[in-house]
């Protein structure tokens, strides 16, 4: 009789938020970048997915995928490939030890779930495609490293390759067409720099009208400055990122970050037609920021927004009450400051119209830090 034992593993993976941005692909089906990017990992206490990755010859024969209980498509080219590369190396692993039972005949079963509005603009496909390749990984006893690992899920989600470090990442573009250079790689642990704070403004749980994916192919095709950015900009600013997170170097780094944002969202009002992810509220948001900095005289917070409206605000553990406890006392009445010990601060030098946009669009705040990569758990989801 055929084994019906069930073979499981169980992983918890971080959500990253670029602060030199990734958008635009060299080559759609591999997800392979026109420019490299670097982000902070966030803490997993705060936004993370857990996922459980499982096999046994009791499942149905097709493989499956439950996230936030809900069935997803795994024919997808980009899940297919994931799941395809890493059988192909445990049935390495098998091959060479005739020992092992030969999981990788058998059907998946992996269960997910967020503990964050999935598609609202809070890289929920980095942490997932980074979870659900971390779990196999597990569950077939790999030995690759996280950098190997990263080439694999880079095909699922771009970003999830960042994902599979904490700290502060970079993703190297790469330059070979089968893309196995386009790697993540840590620029530094989160160890390193341990008092970076990100202040997150959730604008809408929406889900949005143009969809990454399609952003960037119609960027790409239409933009001309998209081709500026991604030969003398973002070089430019990697360079001067990875110094900044060397250094420690919170002004270097918050300026570096917010021009970032600003030339990728150009690149979208240049695309045509015009692509905005940014609405009034993060303009609001941005005004914001601006007030904070030129009330402390130096640059003490960065705004930074993806593929959507949400703002997400990076400043250092020291200025939490010039950045955290001046936002909270602008927006004490949304729901997530309950989450840390913060105190709000009376402001005299915030825009009144941008606070009265941020209070009636914000729907919530996550306070949160930088954090640790994919954690291995006992929880079972299945």
């Amino acid at each position: 009789m055929a084994d019906q034992k069930i073979y499981q593993a169980s992983t918890t993976a971080p959500v990253n938020i670029a602060v030199v941005k990734y958008w635009g692909k060299r080559d759609p089906k591999l997800n392979l970048p026109t420019n490299s990017s670097i982000s902070v990992t966030l803490s997993q206490a705060d936004l993370r997915t857990h996922t459980t990755a499982a096999c046994s010859a009791s499942f149905p024969t097709s493989d499956s995928l439950l996230l936030n209980s809900s069935p997803q498509d795994v024919t997808g080219a980009r899940t297919q490939a994931c799941f395809r590369e890493l059988r192909s190396l445990r049935a390495a692993l098998e091959a060479s030890d005739s020992s092992l039972p030969k999981l990788s005949t058998l059907p998946l079963k992996i269960v997910s779930e967020n503990n964050f509005p999935t598609a609202a603009g809070l890289a929920s496909s980095a942490a997932g495609f980074a979870a659900l390749v971390r779990a196999i990984a597990n569950l077939y006893e790999l030995t690759s490293s996280p950098t190997e690992l990263s080439r694999i899920a880079r095909q699922g989600s771009g970003s999830a390759c960042r994902s599979l470090f904490g700290g502060y990442v970079a993703w190297q573009m790469g330059t070979k067409d089968d893309g196995s250079d386009s790697l993540a790689v840590e620029v530094a642990p989160a160890s390193h720099w341990p008092t970076m704070r990100a202040l997150i403004l959730v604008a809408s749980a929406k889900q949005k009208k143009v969809s990454s994916t399609s952003g960037m192919q119609t960027t790409v095709a239409t933009s001309e400055l998209f081709q500026r950015r991604a030969e003398v900009v973002v070089p430019k600013h990697m360079e001067e990122m990875e110094k900044a997170i060397k250094e420690k170097d919170f002004e270097a780094f918050g300026k570096v970050t917010m021009m970032e944002s600003n030339s990728f969202h150009s690149t979208c009002s240049d695309t045509f037609p015009p692509i905005r992810y940014m609405n009034d509220v993060s303009w609001a948001a941005v005004g914001v920021v601006e007030d904070i900095n030129r009330k402390a005289g130096k640059i003490v917070a960065a705004y930074t927004f993806d593929a959507g409206p949400n703002a997400v605000i990076y400043y250092e553990e020291a200025n939490t009450d010039i950045v955290a406890g001046v936002v909270k006392g602008a927006l004490g009445s949304v729901s997530g400051w309950e989450s840390r010990d913060i105190k709000a601060q009376a402001s005299d030098v915030l825009d009144v119209a941008d606070v009265e946009v941020l209070n009636k669009g914000i729907t919530r705040v996550i306070l949160t830090q930088v954090g640790e990569g994919p954690i291995r758990t006992e929880e079972s989801l299945i």
